[in-house]
This record gives structure tokens, sequence and C-alpha cells, in this order.
């Protein structure tokens, strides 16, 4: 198949991710992304793919889900970081600092009844700030620090998707005796119910939070273009603006698809918790091996996380359709309609991974 931009209608394991000011498409073979540099012209980057699955102990099923997220997670922050950077971002957040400090020089020399000269105190921060990220760019520690921001994310995301939801139902068993009842089955089943009503408002109200954000919500923007490119090319329509204004912008084989339905694997398994553990050992868990507990089972809850959406994917039935209903309602927060300069970059980034020889057949 040609890069025509056309091709038969079918399902394609192409996928996407928005960026700050872009979209970064990723092929079977082939990856690109496509940002927005501060002069509004589109920068197009492109590379081989590369996985950490290669192995065929990796591509079993529940185990590749698990390798396929770190791999996602891993990939999809280098890209986002590196997005950052063509769109001035991060020259932005500089001089947004420099011009705080200069404010807060000029204050001080006022008081002192001292004269102060911007234009020199400007120059001399942006020369240290250039300074401090060329020794940054050059020293060993920049990986080391990328890294533990990412595992100060999780380790966060555990907090308040484990730890909290169990403390939370600590408390308010305390001041309401009848999420305690004398039946450890039924206690069992009020406390994973709390945790799970819980942990689904807890997503869904961050991210409506973050949504209000004028910078998350042009990345939600992005998100559209993204899922609209894809439904283009998956109907076998002609990749243009105007054939991919057309196309919906909630696709079942989404991030966002894919993170609440681990989140509901994850309160279908806490179901069996507690029961296990009192046919084991006679009593519930304390909340602190609990909540270890569902840490080891972590992995086992993105693999099949990762099985319904592939299953999702590659089917639209019944049970799919269901399966599908979660993600798809909350897209409607993340997935936001695109300008068609947005639609633009999808598409640069999009025709760059088609492969020739079909492989991307889902």
């Amino acid at each position: 198949m040609s890069k025509n931009n056309s091709c038969p209608a079918k399902k394609t394991s192409i996928g996407g991710q928005a960026l700050i000011e872009g979209i970064m498409m990723r092929g079977p073979k082939m990856t690109a992304m496509a940002v927005r540099n501060p002069k509004g012209e589109m920068v197009l980057e492109k590379w081989e793919t590369q996985t950490t699955t290669k192995a065929k102990i990796f591509k079993l099923p529940i185990i590749r889900g698990v390798f396929g997220f770190i791999d996602s997670m891993r990939f999809g922050y280098k890209c986002l970081m590196r997005s950052a950077e063509i769109s001035g971002l991060e020259e932005i957040e500089e001089e947004a600092r420099i011009e705080k400090a200069r404010k807060k020089a000029a204050k001080a020399a006022k008081r002192r009844g001292e004269e102060f000269d911007s234009e020199a105190f400007v120059e001399a921060a942006k020369a240290e700030e250039a300074a401090k990220t060329e020794k940054k760019e050059s020293s060993a520690l920049t990986n080391i620090i990328m890294v533990l921001g990412v595992v100060l994310g999780v380790a966060l995301s555990l907090l308040l998707f484990m730890y909290l939801p169990s403390s939370l139902f600590d408390l308010a068993s305390s001041w309401f005796a009848f999420l305690k009842p004398d039946n450890a089955a039924l206690a069992s089943l009020y406390r994973s119910v709390f945790e799970g009503v819980l942990k689904i408002v807890l997503l869904v109200g961050y991210m409506a939070v973050v949504s209000l954000m004028s910078d998350i919500k042009k990345t939600y923007q992005y998100h559209g273009a993204e899922h609209k490119t894809i439904f283009c090319y998956e109907h076998g329509h002609e990749l243009t603006v105007e054939n991919i204004r057309r196309e919906g912008r909630f696709h079942p084989r989404c991030g966002t698809s894919f993170l609440i339905l681990m989140l509901l694997v994850s309160i279908f398994i806490s179901f069996f918790i507690d029961p296990i553990a009192i046919a084991i050992t006679g009593d519930v868990l304390p909340t602190l091996i609990r909540v270890l507990v569902k840490l080891l089972l972590l992995p086992i809850t993105m693999g099949v996380g990762y099985e319904l959406i592939k299953l999702a994917g590659r089917h639209d039935n019944l049970f799919t359709r269901i399966i599908s209903a979660p993600g798809l309602w909350l897209q409607r927060i993340t997935v936001l309609e695109p300008t068609d300069d947005m639609i633009e970059c999808a598409i640069t980034a999009f025709v760059e991974v088609i492969p020739e020889d079909s492989s991307d057949k889902y």
C-alpha cells in the first residue's frame, strides 16, 4: 500500500499521543511527531519504532499488557519532553521566572533607594539561566532526576488511588457504624464499594479540574485530532482536514479508556481480597497489608485492562460496547474538538508511520 493518504476500511494498530502543541503517531515500523514551534511552523521528527517487547514471553496475553504499558509510559514521557522543547514551553517558563525575579529585584532596589537597571538585570539573568541549562544538560544527574520525577508521580498515584480510599473508609467506618457490620463478608463488600466509588470520583474529578487549564485544554484538542485522524484512516477515507473533521472523536482504543478500565478491573479484583483473606486467616487484612496486596496485583490489573482494550479495538459487539462505555464517556472530558492546524499536525505525523506492507492491521 502506498502512502497516498487513503486506504481500504480496516482496523489499525497505529496509535498516538497528544503532546504540547503537537501529536506523536506510533506505527509498527515508524514513529513520527509533528509539533508547532513558537512561530507556528510545524516541526516533524521521525524514527524507527523500537519496543522492549521483542522476546516471545513479552507477547503473551496479560504479560504483554504490563510491558506495553511501561514502554508506552517511558516513550510517551520522552516525546512529551521533546515537544516542550520544540514548542518553546521551556523558554516561556524561563522568561516567566526571569520576569518574576526582575520585579522582585526592582522592588528590593526601590526599598534601598538604589537605581535599578532592568535591562542589565534581565541580560544577566538570561546568561545565568543559559549556564544552568548547559550544566544541567551535560550532567549525568539529568536522567536520574527525570526518572525520580516519574517515580514520584507513580508514588503519588498509588497514594491517591490505593492508600487514600482505604484510609478514608477506615475513618468513615469509625463515624458511621453501618459501614462496619458484624458480618465480615458484608463489611468487605461495603469497603470495596466505598473505595471503588471514591477512586472513580478522584479520577474523573482530577481530569475535569485539569481540563480547565488552557494548556491542558489545548492538549485535549490535539487528543481529538489524533482520534479523528485514526478514525478517518480506519474508515478508508482520504486524510484531509475536511474528511477528518467529520469523524467522531471518541475512540475505544484510547489511553483514557485504558485508565478507567484498569480502575474498574482493580475494583473488581478488590472484591475478592477480603473474602480470600477471611477464608485463609479468618479475618480481613489490615489496611496497609491490603494496600500492599493491591500493589502486588497491579501487573494483573494492567494486563487484564490491556487485553480488554485490545478486544474493544478489534471487535464491535454487545460485550465490547459495554466495556468501552465508561472510557467513551470519560473521553468527553479528555478528548475535545480540534482546530484545523491541529488536524494538520495529526495528518503530517500519521502519513509518516503508515507501513507499506499493511503490517498495521489490528
